[in-house]
């Protein structure tokens, strides 16, 4: 056992004796908090029991909206967040632009976008930065990254540990820069007045065979101008969430996942529900909650719309104090509103 962190890369202040993430003597990457592998018994067994859902589901059509003013980004220079489906964010704050874990289209054959891009991938701006936040097919997407890498962006790519390596074999012509930090680590921005930081996320990481847990997952923290927005990536429920707003005393904006979330028994180590998404939000004293992670793919046994019907019934209840904007696909909303 060993503990690893990027030593180019400043740790968050107040932290300095974080010695940097838990590694196995097989180079798998370890929550201490919530050390978690997964089991081929446990898929055995969720494959296996009856889905409540499954009747449901056979004759499920809904689909999200699509903004139809989509492209309205592109006529003014305003602070904007625009949801593209999925974890999928673009990001426009004081001229610079972000974008989140891309998917532009379904990434393999056993995994169909339930809807389109609000636009054509042609007309999304310069990205100066990308944001992968782990490397699950549903986050990392080789197609979409190529697409950006392509038309020469040349952008900086903001990223955990060694998922790097995975950029330098598979892009080995294409003209980026990249940084793969450890948890609670700060990247190094262009911009004074523009900070990025990776923080801990409850999940796992695999792409093939032989490489569980051999790339880190996390989440980000953006500071940027006079706003805070924090994005999850795909976690579980945990102490580290409330740890964010401790961390960060006034976040704006907290992007959450709430979907994949059934069977709770199975998914709750990797993916958070929308009661416990909006438990995290009181928690971390975020301004305003945007939900993500639901409506594109079916990865679990809920419908794809359930997890943001179920949250509006929990928001409505027991958490009506937390200001929730549901987005469409789409849709802009300003930074500032």
């Amino acid at each position: 056992m060993q503990y690893i962190k990027n030593e180019s890369l400043n740790t968050i202040e107040g932290l300095s004796n974080w010695k940097g993430n838990l590694i196995n003597s097989e180079g798998g990457f370890i929550n201490e908090a919530y050390p978690f592998k997964i089991k081929f018994k446990d898929i055995l067994s969720w494959k296996l029991k009856k889905n409540e859902w499954a009747s449901v589901k056979k004759n499920y059509k809904e689909k999200l909206s699509i903004c139809n003013n989509a492209l309205d980004f592109t006529t003014n220079n305003k602070d904007v967040l625009i949801w593209l489906g999925h974890s999928t964010f673009l990001l426009r704050i004081n001229g610079v632009t972000f974008l989140t874990d891309p998917i532009f289209e379904s990434p393999h054959l056993f995994l169909k976008r339930n809807h389109d891009l609000p636009f054509n991938k042609e007309q999304l701006p310069k990205i100066n930065y990308l944001l992968i936040s782990h490397d699950h097919r549903d986050h990392l997407d080789k197609k979409s990254i190529r697409f950006i890498l392509n038309r020469g962006d040349n952008p900086t790519i903001l990223t955990g540990l060694n998922i790097d390596k995975w950029f330098e074999s598979n892009f080995k012509s294409a003209k980026y820069t990249i940084q793969a930090a450890g948890w609670y680590q700060q990247y190094q921005t262009k911009e004074d007045n523009t900070n990025v930081y990776y923080l801990p996320a409850r999940h796992w990481s695999k792409r093939g065979l032989f490489d569980t847990n051999k790339r880190l997952w996390g989440s980000f923290l953006i500071e940027a101008g006079n706003k805070t927005i924090y994005f999850s990536g795909d976690t579980g429920y945990g102490s580290h969430l409330k740890e964010v707003g401790e961390l960060f005393k006034n976040i704006d904006i907290a992007i959450l996942g709430i979907g994949a979330y059934q069977p709770e028994w199975f998914m709750e180590a990797n993916h958070i529900s929308p009661l416990n998404a909006l438990k995290a939000i009181h928690e971390m004293n975020a301004q305003k909650f945007i939900p993500m992670h639901y409506g594109m793919f079916d990865l679990s046994d809920e419908p794809i719309l359930e997890p943001v019907e179920s949250l509006i019934k929990f928001h409505a209840a027991e958490f009506s104090h937390i200001n929730l904007s549901v987005l469409k696909v789409g849709e802009n909303h300003l930074i500032n509103s």
